[in-house]
């Protein structure tokens, strides 16, 4: 009896996990950015520009989601 209650209890927490993951918003709803072809000058350009968008999903940046890559802080969006 206690194995069968497990059970269900597993099969229900699952089910409303998989539930909760398909309604709550969250990053993966929104459509990335397009992405723009490397030109010459745009590396110094992109340096100079003050980052106001995800490089990910296009959306505004949030300050305190950021990480590091050589030596310059890339923010994003969100944590996913």
């Amino acid at each position: 009896m206690k194995n069968r209650r497990a059970q269900i209890s597993i099969v229900v927490l699952v089910g409303l996990l998989l539930i909760g993951l398909a309604v709550l918003p969250g990053c993966a709803e929104k459509e990335p950015a397009p992405v723009p072809e490397p030109n010459e000058g745009t590396a110094a350009a992109a340096a100079a520009a003050v980052q106001t968008t995800c490089p990910i999903m296009g959306n505004p940046i949030d300050k305190a989601v950021f990480t590091e890559y050589q030596g310059q802080k890339v923010y994003f969006c969100c944590p996913a």
